[in-house]
């Protein structure tokens, strides 16, 4: 008989499923003798048997049952990688909504005995809240490997889909909905969302991916919003839309598509005489374009599409007549620019297209215009805050919805406009809002006077404080001048602690927040770039729980040459990437502000570097701080405080101040000076 593998879990992971902070399991280890040996790792990190360590927490009456079901993914973990993990969630989804698993006996011993344990979970503790979790913990282990829709952006891109459709007058109870690469579901939940919240009938929801796992996973998914009361008839097969679509005979009211971006392999050769491409082949470097069409053939009369797209499908030379043919038809209907950050890859300005069919005897709206909003425009990211909040999804769906609604109007929201096809049909068919939309001066001159009145309060503010910095009496050093210490000794006696930031798995990193309580991650390249923090941790993961976490009132130390500074921090509680320090002071002691002053200082970094180029590390522990008493600290540090602070106003006046040239130089080159000015 074989011995079942012992399941290894960290310490990080060990307090998660007892549901406390990582220095209690720490504490655990050290006082109970009783507390299981490693079985692996090392003593820096050592890992455990799960067997063992659940064992012992039931004996010492510190098991948790609100966190049972953190017990089993550890064990779907072992099962193997990417694939053979998520095959496993997927069949225990199926099972949770009632379905066969036809293939369950093929499944290893291990296997089924842990879909069984998740199934019984289920029933105590509700089906889709177990799948959901289990889905969760896949897709934050893989979340570099597959991308996902937001729920906030997927909810806009069904609302637009269903008001377009909608408006062409099916008069129909039932709609379909179809995503051609529908990873997990994300889009086809949304759409079915969108469809209950219209008071409309039973949607039926078709799904495709080429993945089998992404498919089986959705189907599971979708499985269980039909059980739950959703209302729809579901269908997700496994399946390159394109090469051999899987729907080819099932068309749709609705298409809702996020699709692979910037795979030359689609199927050029070999689709060279598709019927589709009814605007023309794609080029071999314009796939998206190929999904473009393919959403279009699979609509019926009258239905919608929305697909996600990169910015570059709306300029690129390679796509120009296949952008034309679909404005001269009248199929484009909207192009939108998000802000930067709403889905990956998150540094760009993605694009919603909104594209139609006509629905019988509607005539085709050729030689119209097209709507452009430029929601990045309206919403620009600020450059002047510490950390990089996540969109703000009311006001963006809001902006979005609002634009569509009022295509229309004769008055369109500022950063909207209806665009004549004709202005359009040009060399480079260029379909970016950003170039399409001039702000008028009724929108512009608010958002100046605004710029103006704050680089007055900077003013002031400067103003202030080079006057309070300027009346410093500043004397020579004399023979009693205090002697210096360092962190490393203030360390040994106890007036702070020093931790050095670490660098996670790079699966545990997201590029965008996804709630609002993900914890931002800050490194030294983000410090050498925006000086914002790049990524986000899950706060419940086990790299959250590992990570060096600044709170309000630490001092952050940046440990190279060519960024090396100090700060008391300010912001969220924040992780800290390798090079990055973290110092704590005992108030009763040491004054942040006097410290993180006193660490900052150029001499500091000079003496304290390992060698003499800018990419050089500085040892932290060998900074100097003068020893004075804390009330002479605190002095010092108010006065530190107001040179942060002036250094702050500086910065951000120097931006708007860049701002303002290039606003007010933009106007007057369009001649919008008055009269008598």
């Amino acid at each position: 008989m074989t011995t079942p593998r012992a399941v290894p879990v960290t310490l990080a992971e060990i307090a998660r499923l007892a549901g406390v902070g990582r220095a209690a399991v720490s504490n655990w280890r050290r006082r109970h003798p009783t507390f299981p040996q490693r079985i692996a790792g090392t003593d820096v990190n050592p890992q455990f048997s799960m067997t063992d360590i659940e064992n012992w927490l039931r004996e010492n009456k510190k098991l948790k049952k609100s966190v049972e079901r953190e017990w089993l993914w550890p064990r779907f973990e072992m099962l193997g990688g990417r694939d053979e993990t998520g095959d496993t969630v997927a069949r225990t989804g199926r099972l949770l909504a009632g379905q066969e698993d036809e293939e369950g006996g093929q499944l290893p011993l291990e296997a089924a005995e842990l879909i069984d344990r998740a199934v019984e979970l289920g029933r105590r503790e509700g089906e889709a809240e177990t799948f959901a979790f289990l889905l969760r913990r896949w897709l934050d282990v893989h979340v570099r490997q597959i991308a996902t829709t937001p729920e906030p952006l997927a909810a806009l891109m069904a609302d637009l889909a269903l008001g377009a459709a909608s408006s062409a007058g099916s008069g129909s109870d039932s709609v379909t909905i179809m995503d051609p690469a529908c990873g997990t579901g994300h889009l086809l939940v949304a759409g079915a969302e969108a469809v209950k919240a219209s008071g409309g009938g039973e949607p039926t929801l078709l799904g495709g991916d080429r993945d089998p796992v992404l498919a089986a996973l959705a189907d599971a998914r979708l499985k269980l919003t039909e059980r739950e009361g959703g209302r729809a008839l579901t269908d997700v097969r496994a399946g390159d839309s394109l090469r051999d679509d899987p729907f080819a005979d099932d068309p749709a009211d609705i298409v809702l598509c996020n699709p692979p971006f910037s795979e030359r392999d689609w199927g050029y050769e070999e689709l060279a005489t598709d019927t589709r491409w009814s605007h023309g082949l794609p080029p071999r470097t314009e796939p998206e374009l190929a999904w473009v069409q393919h959403c279009l053939a699979r609509l019926r009369p009258g239905g919608a599409a929305v697909l996600l797209l990169p910015p570059a499908v709306a300029a690129r030379k390679a796509g120009r007549r296949i952008r034309g043919s679909l404005l001269r038809t009248g199929h484009l209907r909207a192009v939108v620019a998000l802000p930067p950050g709403c889905a990956a890859p998150h540094s760009v300005s993605l694009h919603l297209w909104l594209l139609r069919t006509p629905a019988p005897g509607e005539e085709r709206q050729a030689g119209g215009r097209l709507l452009i909003a430029d929601a990045a425009s309206r919403f620009p990211r600020d450059s002047a805050r510490e950390s990089t909040p996540a969109p703000d999804w009311a006001a963006i769906g809001a902006f979005v919805r609002e634009a569509v609604e009022q295509a229309d109007s004769p008055q369109l929201p500022a950063y909207v406009a209806q665009v004549p096809v004709i202005e359009l049909l040009d060399d480079e068919v260029d379909l970016t809002p950003g170039r399409h939309i001039t702000p008028s001066p009724a929108d512009t001159a608010p958002r100046l006077a605004a710029s103006w009145g704050e680089f007055a309060s900077l003013a002031a503010s400067m103003d202030k404080s080079a006057r309070l910095l300027a009346a410093l009496n500043l004397v020579a050093a004399t023979a009693d001048t205090p002697t210096a210490t360092t962190v490393a000794e203030l360390a040994r006696a106890g007036a702070l602690t020093l931790r050095g930031g670490q660098q996670p798995p790079e699966e545990s990193i997201r590029t965008s927040p996804s709630s609002e309580g993900d914890i931002p991650f800050l490194t030294v390249p983000d410090l050498l770039g925006t000086g914002e923090p790049g990524a986000w941790l899950a706060p419940d993961g086990d790299a959250a729980r590992e990570a060096v976490i600044v709170q309000p009132g630490d001092i952050v130390v940046v440990g190279v040459a060519r960024k090396f500074s100090a700060w008391v921090h300010e912001g969220p509680p924040t992780a800290l990437g390798p090079q990055l320090h973290a110092v704590r002071v005992q108030p009763e002691q040491l004054d942040a502000w006097f410290l993180a002053g006193s660490l900052r200082a150029p001499a500091n970094a000079r003496q304290a570097g390992t060698h003499t180029t800018s990419s050089s590390r500085v040892d932290v522990r060998r900074l100097q701080v003068r020893q004075v008493p804390l009330g002479e600290q605190r002095r010092y540090g108010e006065v530190f405080r107001e040179l942060d602070s002036f250094e702050r106003v500086l910065r951000r006046a120097a931006d708007l101040g860049a701002d303002l040239v290039r606003g007010l130089g933009d106007e007057l080159a369009a001649g919008r000076l008055a009269s008598g000015a």
